[in-house]
């Protein structure tokens, strides 16, 4: 039997500890990034509520001006945007005008978001004479129309107006908007519906960041950082 002297039994080796600094080290990496993720929803939420927000055409009642497939974004900040769950808006730096492209809760289904262009504000009387709108009993200059020159659409029929507002003077309510599409033959807007209130205008759409022909499969480059007047 060996002899054993004082000291010289093996002792199981010790896992040296990985230093401290190391530690800390990888917390305030995964620290950063978390709090980095954090600011960018936050600052994502302000901005998409506050002062910019995306949407898509899905229709062409604002042909030709807007097509099916632009993506457009909205300065909510310009009227004033609404606090989410208030009813407060923050102070605007100018209130809506005629001729602004809008964005704004459908009256008739508050879920739904419907782009216009304003014909009329507050206190003006607006008419609705075949394919000509006579605003304060002056005809409205309006390049931007499409019309149809067909037998079904208004300049084929002067003498006649079936629309539930507009065919008569119609005064534009206090706080209200009389708004109709650019495709005039092809648009469900204030002559049908009546009209929209202030408090339900979400902004005015100022630029197409993206453009898209899904019929034909291919990007209207021509279209990009188009800026809407």
């Amino acid at each position: 039997m060996a002899d054993v002297h004082p000291g010289e039994v093996d002792k199981p080796k010790e896992v040296a500890a990985p230093p401290m600094a190391a530690v800390h080290k990888r917390k305030s990496v995964v620290r950063e990034y978390a709090e980095a993720i954090a600011i960018a929803i936050l600052l994502a939420l302000v901005i998409r509520t506050l002062i910019v927000q995306a949407f898509t055409i899905p229709s062409g009642s604002m042909m030709d001006t807007l097509l099916v497939g632009d993506y457009i974004l909205v300065n909510k900040f310009l009227y004033g945007p609404e606090l989410p769950v208030t009813d407060y808006r923050l102070p605007g730096l100018r209130a809506p005008a005629r001729g602004d492209i809008i964005v704004f809760k459908y009256p008739q289904d508050e879920k739904r978001d419907f782009i216009k262009r304003i014909v009329g504000t507050p206190g003006d009387t607006v008419q609705v004479r075949s394919d000509q709108v006579l605003v304060n009993g002056r005809p409205l200059t309006e390049p931007y129309v499409r019309r149809t020159d067909t037998p079904l659409g208004d300049r084929g029929q002067p003498a006649y107006c079936g629309y539930a507002y507009g065919c008569e003077p119609t005064v534009v309510p206090a706080d209200s908007y009389f708004v109709m599409g650019d495709n005039r033959n092809n648009s469900q807007d204030s002559r049908y519906w009546g009209f929209v209130k202030r408090d339900k205008i979400k902004g005015k759409a100022f630029l197409i960041y993206w453009s898209w022909d899904s019929d034909r499969h291919w990007l209207r480059w021509w279209r990009l950082a188009h800026y809407i007047p």
